[in-house]
């Protein structure tokens, strides 16, 4: 059982992981260290220069930027150098108004950003931008964390690996099992937020219903269910399935196009935040589920990926979307019944499954793979509650569950840096 301190830590650690984001939050973290800089220089610069590590600037080069019907790197760095307010973090652009917007865009041609990519950047997650006024300057640099400014040496310190592992260094060693524990213990008036956040998303993707985001997969699956064609029932169907797809991809369609939606984020990525919340959620709600074991999924969700993340890293070349479905096949296992030992299989079967999955960017493509993580996840969990799951002869799998979690996490943390710079590569010199 879990003690007291180590309930607290896991509680202030998913308060803290588990937050309000708008648009994508590499380009919006972008966004957030230029309104920094602008801040403190006092006025709105006539020059700007960001230095961003590789990770950021490929998740940053191709997604759609809030209300903006634009995207990319030259219009977040210009509405941040405008209308930008760092009190508001990941919704940094929370006043991009349809006036404001047209102002950066005209912004964006008078002062256009110069920007670079830092192959030797001090992390895997650094964002650093200088203003300038004249003969006035100013800089903010973010580094770790999307929202984490730094100062002095430690921005600007020779290159590092950093893991996240908070808890470990506090002498409270996280495990899969520390984090079932804590699901099952945890006042479930504290965890509220969750099923608020979960709603939340849910939200975001009925907003993609009434309109074309992305490459609508998520719409028309929801179409299916409403307005059905003979050929698209017989294919898809109308079942619980189909719309915890419809649902999480088409949230992922309307944030990665650009649609001013706010989304519960998850270990500092939308994308997680929704793929680990709404199948859960939607899978309660269908199936009568109570309050109490609602929040609980989504408790176990949650952490799961906050647990997973703190060995992967924020950003890797390997799919968050597929380590957020992993959350949800832990939860959606829990509200079929299942207990830690089942939870465990449907882990294990999604490593063994998709843990190749590659990140190429933030992008609206992201949607075909949050389905494919999510369509995965539910398969995993029934799988588990038949007690058929992926063992120690297969790949990467061992018998213990936090060892097959530290493999995967190996591949994407360390094992797959060439990809990453690879990846790159290819997505900057296209012909």
């Amino acid at each position: 059982m879990a003690n007291t301190m180590t309930n607290q830590l896991l509680l202030d650690l998913l308060r803290s992981e588990v937050v309000p984001a708008i648009g994508c939050t590499e380009p919006i973290a972008v966004a957030l260290c230029v309104a920094r800089a602008k801040e403190r220089l006092g006025c709105e610069p006539d020059a700007i220069t960001v230095y961003l590590s590789k990770n950021v600037y490929k998740n940053a080069l191709a997604v759609g930027i809030p209300n903006t019907g634009m995207t990319g790197l030259p219009i977040a760095i210009a509405l941040g150098a405008t209308v930008g307010k760092s009190e508001y973090m990941l919704e940094v652009l929370r006043d991009a108004t349809p006036e404001a917007v047209a102002y950066a865009k005209d912004y964006m041609l008078r002062v256009p950003a110069q920007i670079h990519i830092n192959y030797d950047a001090p992390s895997i997650l650094y964002i650093h931008a200088e203003v300038r006024k004249g003969d006035k300057t100013a800089q903010a640099t973010i580094m770790d964390g999307h929202t984490k400014f730094v100062e002095g040496n430690e921005a600007k310190g020779e290159r590092r690996e950093v893991k996240g592992e908070r808890l470990e260094a506090k002498g409270e060693a996280l495990s899969l099992h520390r984090v079932y524990d804590f699901a099952m213990e945890v006042d479930i008036h504290d965890i509220t937020f969750l099923k608020d956040g979960a709603e939340m998303n849910t939200a975001a993707a009925e907003t993609s219903f009434a309109d074309q985001y992305g490459h609508g997969l998520g719409r028309l699956l929801r179409a299916n269910t409403l307005t059905a064609t003979p050929e698209m029932e017989k294919l898809f169907g109308n079942t619980l399935f189909t719309k915890i797809i419809s649902y999480t991809c088409g949230a992922c369609d309307a944030r990665m196009s650009g649609a001013m939606v706010q989304v519960m984020s998850n270990s500092g990525s939308g994308n997680q935040g929704i793929s680990c919340s709404i199948p859960v959620y939607l899978y309660a709600k269908e199936n009568n589920c109570s309050e109490e074991q609602t929040l609980r999924a989504l408790a176990l969700s949650n952490l799961t990926v906050i647990y997973i993340k703190q060995s992967l890293g924020r950003l890797s070349a390997l799919c968050g979307c597929v380590v957020a479905a992993t959350g949800s096949a832990a939860g959606i296992t829990y509200l079929m019944g299942g207990n830690y030992e089942e939870i465990t299989y449907a882990i294990k079967n999604m490593i063994a499954n998709i843990s190749g999955m590659i990140c190429d960017g933030a992008k609206p493509g992201c949607a075909l793979k949050v389905t494919s993580g999510v369509a995965t996840a539910i398969f995993s969990a029934y799988l588990a509650m038949q007690h058929s799951f992926a063992d120690s002869t297969e790949g990467i799998v061992e018998d213990d569950i936090d060892r097959t979690i530290r493999n995967l996490t190996r591949i994407g943390h360390d094992g797959m840096k060439v990809t990453d710079d690879l990846i790159l590569d290819i997505m900057t010199h296209k012909q």
